[in-house]
C-alpha cells in the first residue's frame, strides 16, 4: 500500500491506496491561515503538522504497518525560514502572501537573458520575492535560517530529517532556470541571495530519505520506509489524473482556477501571461506543463456566499433563475489581487453596473459569470501562447453542479469532459502516493501509471455559448477599467479561510 500526503492552504489530506490505484482510506484536517497584517498570508508549520499527523492516521487506520512508501504534495510558491533541523524561525510565508510588491523591481532590474532563464512572469507571493521581501525587512530570521523550503519540503525534513527539493515546485519560486533543469544561480547572485538556502534538487519520484522513528510512531507508519521527493500539488495533481502527455489540457477549480496543458519542451510564453513549470516526473513526453493560474474561482464565489448570507443551494437555484448577462450586472472577482493573465496584485473586486431593478439572484449570478470570464481569460492567454484545448477535462470539488458545469462550457466555448468528483477532489494526494510508488520500486516510471488514471465520466457540451460573447467583452473593458483606474494599493488582501 501506499500513502500520499497533500499540504493545501487550509488543510491536509492523506490517501491510502492499493498499487492498482484504488482508493483503501481517506482523512483530512485543517488548519487557519492567519493575516497579521493586510494583504499578508500566513500559517504556523506546527499547525501543519498537527493536521497532517490527524489526515494520516485517519487514512490509513488499522492499516499503518502495510504501507510501504510515502509520498508528498503541498501548496506551492510558499517559504518557511527555518533552521538545519527544520525548527520554523517564523510562520510560513504563502503564495496568497502580497507584501512583497516592492520586491518585484529588484526582478524587473535583472538582465533580460537572466530574466528570460526564468521562463515565467515574476509575481507576488511566490518564493523569490518573499525571500527578498524577508531579507530586507525580517534580517534576524533570514540571517538565521539554514533554509528557505517550499512547504512540502519542510514537512519532508520534519519526517527524514533530510533537506531536499524537487523540479515540479522549485521551478516556480522564480529562483529556477527551466532551460538549465535547476536553480538559476546567476540569478540568486544578481539578487544578492543566500545560496545556501537552497536545498539540493533530487527528482520528484526519488527516494529523498526514510521514516524516521518518532515521527512513524506518531503517524503510526513502519519506521525506514522511502520517502518520495514529491511535488507542487498542481504537478501532483497531474500526474495523479493522467496528465502527463502532450493534448490534453485540464480545468481546475477550486479556491483558486487552473488550466494546465502538458509541454514536452520548455516553451515559454513569449508574451509573459501564463507560467511553465517542471512536471512530477522525466518521461520525455510532458516533462513540464503550461498553466493559467486564476487565484479567485471558489475563493470569490465563497465570499460572495458569506457577505450575501446564501447557501450553496440557495446561490444556485436564485443565480440560474437569472437569465445570461445578470441584466448587465458584471462582478470582477479580483478579492485577492490576480494572476493569468494580468499579474496585477492590486486588483480589486467590484459588482458594476447595478440598478434598482437588481436582487440578489442578478448578484449571484453576475458572480457566477465573472468567476467564469475570469478563466476564460486564462484560456484565451494559453491559446495566444500556441496551446491548443478543443475540449478540456474537468476536475475539483468546485464544479460538481450541472449548472455551474453549463455555464463554464457556454462561456468557454468548448466541451468538458467531467471527471469523477471522489478523484478529483484528492488528485494531489493521489498523485503523491503515484510518485512514492515510483520511490518504492512499486512502479518504474510514471508511465506505468496512466492506466490508473480515472477516466472521464460525462461530456458537458456548450449549448448557447454565443449569448455571452458580447457579455464577455463587456465583462473585460470593465476590468481594464477597473485596473487602470487612479488607486492607492498597499497589497491585496489574501483568503483568510480558503477550503
Amino acid at each position: 500500500m501506499l500513502l500520499g500526503l497533500d499540504l493545501g492552504t487550509g488543510s491536509a489530506k492523506a490517501v491510502l491506496v492499493d498499487e492498482h490505484g484504488a482508493l483503501l482510506g481517506e482523512g483530512a484536517a485543517s488548519y487557519r491561515v492567519r493575516s497579521p497584517q493586510p494583504g499578508w498570508a500566513e500559517s504556523d508549520p506546527e499547525d501543519w503538522w498537527r493536521a497532517c499527523t490527524a489526515a494520516v492516521r485517519a487514512a490509513v487506520g488499522e492499516r499503518g504497518p502495510e504501507v510501504r512508501g510515502l509520498g508528498l504534495s503541498g501548496q506551492m510558491h510558499g517559504v518557511v525560514l527555518s533552521d538545519a533541523g527544520g525548527q520554523p524561525l517564523r510562520p510560513a510565508v504563502l503564495w496568497a502572501d502580497a507584501r512583497s510588491v516592492a520586491e518585484l523591481a529588484a526582478y524587473r532590474a535583472l538582465a533580460s537573458g537572466l530574466l528570460s532563464a526564468l521562463a515565467n512572469p515574476p509575481a507576488v507571493g511566490m518564493a523569490g520575492p518573499s525571500l527578498l521581501w524577508l531579507r530586507e525587512n525580517e534580517g534576524a530570521s533570514y540571517r538565521a535560517a539554514r533554509w528557505a523550503l517550499q512547504p512540502k519540503d519542510w514537512l519532508r525534513l520534519r519526517l527524514t530529517e533530510e533537506a531536499a527539493a524537487e523540479p515540479s515546485d522549485a521551478s516556480a519560486t522564480l529562483l529556477y532556470d527551466l532551460d538549465a533543469d535547476g536553480w538559476a544561480w546567476p540569478v540568486i547572485e544578481a539578487l544578492g541571495l543566500r545560496a545556501g538556502l537552497l536545498a539540493p534538487l533530487v527528482p520528484s519520484a526519488a527516494e529523498a530519505g526514510t521514516l524516521g522513528e518518532g515521527v512513524a510512531r506518531e503517524l503510526g507508519l513502519p519506521a525506514a520506509i522511502p520517502v518520495a521527493a514529491g511535488a507542487g500539488d498542481t504537478a501532483a495533481a497531474a500526474l495523479g489524473m493522467g496528465l502527463l502527455e502532450e493534448g490534453v489540457v485540464q480545468l481546475t477549480v477550486g479556491t483558486g482556477g487552473q488550466i494546465l496543458a502538458p509541454r514536452r519542451l520548455p516553451s515559454p510564453d513569449p508574451a509573459r501571461r501564463t507560467h511553465l513549470f517542471r512536471a512530477a516526473h522525466e518521461d520525455p513526453s510532458g516533462r513540464f506543463y503550461a498553466l493559467a493560474a486564476v487565484q479567485n474561482a471558489g475563493l470569490a464565489l465563497e465570499w460572495v456566499l458569506g457577505v450575501l448570507e446564501v447557501s450553496w443551494e440557495e446561490a444556485y437555484r436564485e443565480a440560474f433563475d437569472v437569465p445570461p448577462g445578470a441584466g448587465g450586472a458584471v462582478f470582477l472577482p479580483y478579492l485577492s489581487g490576480e494572476r493569468t493573465p494580468h499579474f496585477d496584485p492590486g486588483a480589486r473586486g467590484a459588482w458594476v453596473g447595478l440598478r434598482l431593478g437588481h436582487g440578489r439572484g442578478h448578484l449571484l449570478r453576475a458572480a457566477f459569470e465573472g468567476v467564469a470570464f475570469a478563466l476564460r481569460e486564462g484560456l484565451d492567454a494559453l491559446e495566444a501562447a500556441g496551446i491548443r484545448a478543443p475540449e478540456l477535462r474537468l476536475a475539483g470539488g468546485g464544479t460538481a453542479e450541472e449548472p455551474w458545469r453549463r455555464l463554464l462550457a457556454d462561456i468557454l466555448g468548448r466541451p468538458l469532459l467531467t471527471l469523477p468528483t471522489s478523484a478529483a477532489s484528492v488528485a494531489s494526494a493521489r498523485g503523491a502516493a503515484l510518485l512514492a510508488g515510483i520511490a518504492a520500486g512499486i512502479y518504474e516510471t510514471a508511465a506505468e501509471t496512466l492506466p490508473l488514471a480515472p477516466e472521464p465520466t460525462d461530456v458537458v457540451t456548450p449549448k448557447e455559448p454565443e449569448a455571452y460573447e458580447r457579455v464577455y467583452a463587456g465583462y473585460r473593458e470593465t476590468s481594464a477599467a477597473a485596473r487602470t483606474a487612479p488607486r492607492n494599493v498597499s497589497g491585496a488582501a489574501p483568503p483568510t479561510d480558503p477550503s
